[in-house]
């Protein structure tokens, strides 16, 4: 049955995209809870598969140069979030660094969610899912969100001119009528900042 099962697993693997990340209950149509976990268990030691945390998995990327290359941790918080029908907004130094305000690369990161609470430990790095309201997400656009929860991490009085004027370029990619709406969501000294993208539209 085992055999089966991977074998089963193998070949829906075979077909998926390199780099894709997987959870066991994805392959739960080809047999049990303890069968799948069985199976996953032989393909890892076969190197078919890497285990990137406890349940999720991938089928690593082979660059010629660097060898094996995981999936960000960045990407294995999407896959949780798509898997769980949430909505994640990355928050403190993930989003500095998404806007390229801070160049350090966070070893712990933040997400506000709708879904469960929880950590999940992938290598060194650590994905928190932390939950809030709904009206915490109700951020329409990617770049405005990102800017909230970013100008929030540096703290008001804190957003010097090169800071400032970093936001304003990105805020000016982001569609306008999103933009107007997460306005409103944001502490009066962050809407400051992002109405002026507005005036240069």
């Amino acid at each position: 049955m085992c055999s089966s099962v991977e074998s089963e697993i193998s070949r829906h693997l075979k077909r998926t995209q390199k780099g894709s990340v997987f959870f066991t209950e994805d392959f739960l149509r080809y047999g049990t809870a303890r069968a799948v976990s069985k199976a996953l268990e032989r393909l890892v030691e076969k190197q078919e598969i890497t285990r990137l945390a406890r349940g999720i998995y991938s089928r690593l990327v082979v660059d010629p140069f660097f060898g094996a290359l995981r999936p960000a941790a960045e990407d294995i918080a999407i896959a949780i979030a798509k898997r769980d029908k949430a909505r994640i907004i990355p928050t403190g130094a993930m989003a500095l660094n998404a806007l390229g305000l801070s160049t350090q690369v966070p070893m712990k990161i933040v997400y506000l969610t709708d879904g469960s609470s929880r950590i999940v430990n992938v290598g060194k790095r650590t994905i928190k899912f932390k939950k809030v309201a709904a009206k915490s997400l109700a951020a329409k656009g990617s770049i405005s969100s990102l800017v909230i929860q970013a100008l929030k991490e540096i703290g008001k009085g804190n957003v010097i001119d090169k800071e400032k004027k970093m936001i304003i370029e990105h805020l000016l990619k982001e569609d306008v009528e999103k933009l107007k709406h997460d306005i409103s969501l944001a502490p009066e000294w962050i809407r400051i900042i992002m109405r002026e993208s507005l005036n240069q539209v």
